[in-house]
């Protein structure tokens, strides 16, 4: 198995070639890790080599603890390598917050990821990255409900909505709650 390449760059559409002691390796990176990279220079990169029965695939990454939370994230049942890599790619630290803030919007706000497989990612990877705040996986209460509806008539975008809904005091009236969810909501 391939764990690390180093050697010059040559990008292409939709990854680059890592040209390494006259071997063209082709390597999936994340968008982020991508626009940092110029062309010609040289790179080391830390690969993930992902075999299937028709494929063999490299993922490169800038950093031993990207390569780690791509592995957690991959070892989640439903998750492939190209959405683990997208998630990924996001930034470790803003990925452990959204773990361990159990945040089921920044998962779900990314394509292919519904709200189950952000709930499943949630709940596989706190055990292993800590959490700070629990899953609700039940059903809204009335309250929460009304806020909801009451923010998506105003136009917040639902992802957002569900983010700022675990902040909010439930011993206050649904018009509290709404004025300090709209605060909130200002602040994402």
């Amino acid at each position: 198995m391939i764990g690390f390449l180093s050697g010059k760059v040559q990008k292409l559409n939709n990854g680059l070639l890592l040209h390494t002691h006259g071997v063209g390796y082709r390597v999936e990176v994340g968008e982020s890790l991508l626009k940092t990279l110029a062309q010609d220079e040289q790179a080391s990169l830390f690969i993930y080599t992902h075999v299937k029965e028709d494929a063999l695939k490299l993922f490169g990454f800038a950093t031993e603890q990207d390569l780690f939370l791509f592995e957690l994230v991959l070892s989640v049942s439903g998750v492939g390598p190209k959405i683990a890599l997208t998630i990924v790619d996001v930034g470790a630290d803003r990925l452990i917050r959204a773990v361990q803030n159990a945040e089921v919007g920044f998962f779900s706000a990314i394509p292919r990821v519904g709200k189950k497989l952000a709930q499943k990612i949630i709940i596989e990877l706190k055990s292993k990255l800590g959490g700070l705040k629990e899953l609700e996986l039940g059903p809204l209460s009335d309250k929460e409900q009304d806020v909801l509806e009451g923010l998506k008539s105003l136009g917040f975008a639902e992802e957002s909505i569900q983010q700022v809904l675990g902040e909010l005091d439930r011993t206050q009236p649904v018009e509290v709650m709404l004025k300090q969810a709209v605060k909130n909501l200002a602040k994402l």
